[in-house]
């Protein structure tokens, strides 16, 4: 089966200027009082995350290990008129691929569950290996402490239009015995009342706990974490949230 990733017009479709706008405000109120100029994103995608930063003023490098994804993130920035250092590779050899220190490293966009959880131990230290001292690591994610506690299986987005189609967008999740979640992501296109397209796309994610990354991230000398929903407007609580994000300041 497909992968969404390996799809940006797909994938694309559900993010519009009202996204930005929601974004822009999720990052002045993330970032609010910290010294960040310089910015890496280890999982850049299409810039739908991150090149708003760009446009806010902060100096943006990414990288992403799809260079189908990448590409159209290059389009994006040079209509846009940005200039953002663009790499494909693995997060987990982050550093090998980056050489310069940054205010900020963030993972965007619910990627760190793409790797197993001794894995991603070994992305976060290649992360922390690109943040300069009193810097900061970011990400935001999916509150698997929520999926897995509930056992939740569906999950529906609000329709949306292109142009004069309808877009429906649902997804079903299959717990494996594994442990791994295939998240089985449904496009469904209508026009005049009749659907005329439909995209299926499945990808497999390793749950994680926001404990296990708190760990981590201590034991690598982070401290001062904020950890909010995802988007930022409002304050809820978190135990409750679809998303949530994290922010922690290296020693």
């Amino acid at each position: 089966m497909d992968r969404l990733y390996e799809r940006p017009d797909i994938y694309d479709l559900a993010y519009t200027e009202e996204t930005y706008k929601i974004l822009k405000e999720h990052y002045m109120k993330m970032f609010k009082d910290c010294q960040i100029s310089s910015i890496l994103d280890c999982s850049f995608g299409t810039g739908n995350l991150t090149i708003v930063l760009a446009e806010m003023g902060y100096k943006v490098s990414a990288s992403d290990i799809s260079e189908a994804m990448l590409e159209k993130g290059r389009e994006k920035a040079l209509k846009k008129g940005l200039d953002i250092e663009l790499k494909q590779c693995d997060f987990r050899n982050l550093s090998k691929n980056f050489h310069d220190k940054y205010d900020c490293v963030m993972s965007t966009g619910n990627s760190l569950p793409y790797v197993k959880n001794d894995e991603l131990e070994k992305v976060l230290r290649e992360m922390d290996a690109l943040v300069r001292d009193k810097g900061y690591l970011y990400f935001d994610i999916r509150n698997w402490d929520k999926i897995i506690r509930t056992h939740q299986r569906f999950y529906f987005y609000p329709p949306f239009f292109k142009d004069d189609i309808r877009i429906n967008l649902f997804q079903i999740w299959d717990h494996n015995s594994d442990g791994t979640i295939t998240f089985n992501i449904v496009y469904s296109f209508e026009k005049e009342n009749k659907v005329i397209q439909r995209e299926i796309f499945e990808e497999i994610y390793n749950p994680v706990s926001k404990d296990f990354i708190i760990k981590v991230l201590d034991e690598l000398g982070y401290y001062d974490f904020k950890i909010k929903p995802y988007p930022y407007i409002r304050e809820v609580e978190l135990e409750d949230v679809d998303w949530y994000c994290l922010l922690a300041r290296k020693k």
